[in-house]
């Protein structure tokens, strides 16, 4: 049986692994032991990071419609208790681009939720 020559499998990998390190500071970027290190860690970062954008983006959604809602005099949590009960559908994100883009349709939505809401006591 002929010996196998790893050679080619060895580069290739290193080549992969040095690649995803392109922009590392120091040895990080070309030696194939740290290189392979960092990137690892850089894989398990970004896998996290991609989980906390996106309660970054619906905190910062949450915040505007609190700000935005406000001014029309209601709060955040009434106004979804409200859109709830009015029985609309539209999520966060898409409330919140309403109210920096189209204010005149995000005051039709408040002011229906505004109505599926119960008086409050005097």
């Amino acid at each position: 049986m002929a010996r196998v020559k790893r050679g080619v499998t060895s580069h290739a990998k290193h080549k992969k692994v040095l690649k995803a390190a392109k922009g590392f500071y120091g040895r990080r970027k070309n030696t194939i032991r740290t290189a392979k290190a960092a990137v690892d860690r850089s894989m398990q970062y970004a896998y996290r990071d991609r989980k906390n954008r996106k309660r970054t983006f619906r905190a910062l959604w949450i915040q505007r419609l609190n700000a935005a809602v406000r001014e029309h005099g209601l709060t955040y949590s009434r106004f979804i208790d409200g859109i709830a009960k009015a029985g609309i559908e539209i999520d966060r994100k898409v409330l919140s681009d309403l109210a920096i883009r189209e204010p005149a349709a995000f005051k039709a939505v408040v002011d229906q939720a505004k109505a599926a809401l119960p008086a409050p006591a005097a």
